[in-house]
């Protein structure tokens, strides 16, 4: 609670003033059947139309007075539910900036939306619906219990057994029905996991003719969120019949009592009137507090979800980047100049509890300015070992060496912007060209964005877009070739101006003219900037300082094309491969 209390520290005016509202309400709405009772008593008994006026009158002003609390409760708890759910989301949107690749593997990207949206939406719900009867239950409650009491002490008597009986049925209800909701939220992840798959490749499914198999997946799927979401809600809906089973069991019970009393004047009909307004209105309260129980019996299983994510350590941080005065600033942090590149030792495996390592006692040494290749069989690790570079991944043991440092020295904010990523799956965002293009470098000149397109062959086709620079991409730049989407990447990586330049197979959707030029331009106009290439195909690493050879996690040979030929067989045999295939 005092975590979420604190998302709701900013909106503590509008809380107090929405409580206030409720329970100024609460009393408005109790004093009115004490003032029916006398309408009944008095003046109807006396027949006297200006005291039944007088009565009525305050009845009216005390409906509207309760109408605008009501209206300016409703509108101060909108206040409040809205801002604390914009607060967590923005709250869990921010701490998810902050993971590293493991951190966001060990929940899925189903799991995450569905905490970022669905999870808070119940949590908003349960503050915007809830607020009301939870603080309006225990004032109507104690106040019309007081007031029975007071009308007739032996017939509120009722009360003490009415309320246990109310008390232990919605006890268990919401007790059963808490680990159905938790289901709930899991089976709406597994919906969601699905959707997501299916939009992200409906091509493939296009392709194949998979439809079908989709929508029995689907099927599958949202009939389980279907029978979990009505067992939950089914075993909820009780409330209802538990409250109308002891609702009209005490009804029945003080009409036989009260009539009696009635009957032999020990109480009068308006009192008796008055009172039955007081057992509903405390048999409500009780109502209350179940729907509110449920409300936060669903909250509390959305609420440990969003936690799950507020709490995720980061596996990657700046704890021991070293700066002149031991705190991290932008002007005393230690800076990338050179580019040089050290493996040490290093091993890595994606989780600590993994058998084998996925990378094993790799060392190589790159100097400033030298361009390597990196080759290796499908499932070497290639992409791994360059990803270890930023950091995106921790290494589990050894280190890795940048310009005489260890990267953890490094503040992760001036590593990554020092080293420029092009990832395997090249990634698009909505908006055009240009903005897209920026995001290497926000203030970025025309002159710098052409320099940086001309060297990643953007220019071939730049011209031919309908807007140019300002062509508006599609989702994932789904209007633009896998090749003519690589060049933008590259364009976008060479803008960012960084100190070592890594390309993850990030040619193998261009022909092999347009990946010589982009290997041209690169030697040509960054010849100080350390490159590194991952590929599949010898011709984009033959022209490397030098060419690294990966197999099953380890390094298998380093040498120049020349060397590597003659002494390494996995070289030869991807070389000679390529030639049977016409790659070379």
């Amino acid at each position: 609670m005092k975590q979420f209390l604190s998302y709701a520290r900013n909106y503590k005016k509008e809380l107090i003033l929405a409580v206030i509202c409720i329970e100024a309400e609460t009393v408005f709405e109790l004093i009115i059947p004490l003032i029916m009772a006398d309408i009944i008593d008095v003046g109807i008994a006396n027949r006297d139309k200006s005291y039944i006026l007088i009565k009525g009158l305050q009845m009216v002003v005390c409906a509207v007075i309760s109408l605008f609390l009501g209206n300016l409760y409703a509108r101060f708890t909108a206040a409040c539910g809205n801002g604390i759910g914009a607060a967590i989301r923005a709250a869990e949107f921010q701490k998810m900036q902050t993971y590293s690749f493991s951190n966001t593997d060990k929940f899925s990207t189903p799991s995450l939306v569905t905490r970022l949206t669905n999870d808070v939406t119940t949590i908003q719900n349960s503050i915007t619906n809830g607020m009301r009867p939870g603080f309006r239950a225990p004032v109507m409650m104690f106040i019309a219990i007081f007031l029975s009491f007071k009308i007739n002490g032996a017939l509120a008597v009722v009360f003490l057994i009415a309320a246990p009986i109310l008390g232990i049925l919605l006890f268990f209800i919401v007790k059963n029905v808490r680990p159905l909701y938790s289901g709930m939220q899991s089976a709406v992840d597994y919906v969601n996991r699905i959707i997501q798959e299916n939009l992200a490749a409906i091509r493939v499914v296009k392709a194949y003719v998979r439809e079908d198999y989709e929508i029995a997946k689907f099927e599958e799927v949202n009939q389980n969120l279907k029978n979990t979401s009505e067992r939950a809600f089914s075993l909820a809906v009780l409330n209802m019949p538990a409250f109308q089973f002891v609702m009209y069991g005490t009804i029945l019970s003080i009409l036989w009592f009260g009539g009696n009393l009635v009957a032999i004047g020990d109480m009068k009909v308006g009192s008796l009137t008055s009172f039955l307004s007081y057992v509903l209105q405390v048999l409500n309260s009780l109502m209350m507090f179940s729907n509110v129980f449920l409300l936060f019996t669903r909250s509390l299983t959305s609420w440990k979800r969003i936690t799950e994510v507020l709490n995720e350590e980061p596996t990657i941080t700046d704890d021991r980047a070293v700066t002149d005065d031991g705190n991290i600033s932008r002007e005393k942090e230690l800076e990338i100049k050179s580019g040089s590149i050290t493996f040490d030792h290093v091993f890595f495996k994606y989780k600590e509890t993994a058998k084998e390592y996925v990378l094993s006692d790799v060392s190589f040494e790159i100097k400033s300015g030298q361009t390597i290749g990196i080759l290796g069989p499908t499932g070497s690790a290639k992409s791994t070992l360059v990803q270890l570079i930023p950091r995106l991944y921790e290494v589990a043991e050894g280190t890795i060496i940048i310009d005489g440092h260890p990267v953890y020295e490094y503040t992760q904010k001036h590593l990554r912007d020092s080293i420029a990523m092009v990832l395997q799956k090249n990634t698009l965002f909505s908006g055009t060209v240009r903005e897209n293009l920026l995001w290497g470098e926000e203030d970025a000149t025309l002159e710098e964005i052409d320099r940086a397109c001309h060297i990643a062959c953007v220019d071939e086709f730049i011209g031919r877009l309908d807007n140019g620079y300002e062509t508006e991409l599609g989702q994932g730049g789904v209007n633009v070739s896998g090749g003519q989407k690589q060049r933008l990447c590259i364009a976008r990586a060479i803008l960012k101006a960084p100190r070592v330049l890594i390309l993850d197979d990030s040619t193998s959707a261009v022909d092999t003219a347009t990946e010589a030029k982009i290997k041209e331009g690169l030697a040509k106009e960054l010849p100080g900037m350390t490159k590194i290439i991952v590929a599949q195909r010898i011709t984009s690493v033959m022209d490397a300082d030098q060419i690294l050879i990966l197999e099953d996690g380890k390094i298998n040979g380093i040498g120049t094309h020349k060397t590597l030929l003659k002494e390494n067989e996995i070289y030869q045999d991807i070389y000679y491969s390529g030639q049977q295939g016409g790659n070379l």
